[in-house]
């Protein structure tokens, strides 16, 4: 669970049927899904946490365009493959730390994935390094 206030605004930028969306702890909500005609890319309003199981095709994009919009936490499930050193690099460069990370096996998807949780200048969970040990 994240630890949020009450009159934080959640947002679930891709929300197709609406199992993050509706999960929401608060009525202080939005969403986009493309297949609704709201896309997350143009989407451009305050919100205080942005969570979701977004496609793993535009990981990168889909980072990028949440730390453009300054969100408090950013927590998205990914494929554990697409948790890599660059990627965390980059949410540390713009501010975003890991604070969470839970494994779990979802039905039918291979591998296992990763709830990651990374918020504002916090104090980060896991190190990481991209030296190349030889």
């Amino acid at each position: 669970m994240i630890e949020t206030k009450e009159e934080w605004c959640w947002y679930d930028p891709f929300k197709n049927s609406g199992s993050y969306y509706n999960q929401f702890p608060t009525e202080n909500k939005k969403w986009s899904e493309i297949l609704e005609n709201k896309d997350f890319f143009e989407f451009n309003e305050k919100v205080d946490v942005i969570c979701s199981n977004p496609p793993y095709s535009m990981i990168n994009r889909v980072l990028e365009k949440s730390v453009e919009l300054k969100p408090k936490v950013i927590s998205y499930l990914l494929g554990i493959n697409n948790l890599t050193a660059k990627r965390m690099e980059f949410m540390e460069t713009h501010g975003y730390y890991i604070t969470k990370i839970h494994m779990c096996k979802v039905f039918k998807w291979f591998g296992m994935s990763v709830a990651v949780v990374w918020e504002q200048n916090k104090k980060p969970i896991i190190g990481y390094d991209r030296v190349v040990w030889r």
